[in-house]
């Protein structure tokens, strides 16, 4: 994999977490482990070829831990490295943010 250099601390953060998935799967895993279907079910509109895409790259980047119980049929469970829970603590007054602007934002017209 390439090394990037990055302009700021902004810039390295929205390429960790950048694309409309990767926020939603680390807020469903602030609460805990979950396993793929809950993961899948907690996240409106996710297919499971973009969740297995969206936990991979994560996982690459260190944020989610993939946890594989040897038993059949097998479990498979993710859950958050601390890197990953310093990410989604960063994103808490996003998601604030986000809540109290949400009718502005859903008024404004889209293509």
């Amino acid at each position: 994999m390439k090394k990037r250099t990055y302009s700021c601390g902004l810039d390295a953060a929205v390429d960790v977490v950048g694309g409309k998935w990767k926020a939603l799967i680390l807020w469903e895993l602030h609460t805990g482990v979950r396993r793929f279907a809950e993961l899948r079910r907690g996240i409106d509109g996710i297919s499971e070829k973009m969740l297995i895409q969206q936990l991979r790259e994560m996982e690459t980047y260190g944020l989610v831990h993939r946890e594989v119980h040897r038993q059949v049929p097998p479990k498979v469970e993710y859950s958050l490295t601390d890197f990953g829970r310093s990410l989604n603590e960063a994103l808490i007054p996003l998601g604030d943010w986000g809540e109290r602007h949400m009718s502005t934002i859903e008024a404004i017209p889209r293509d």
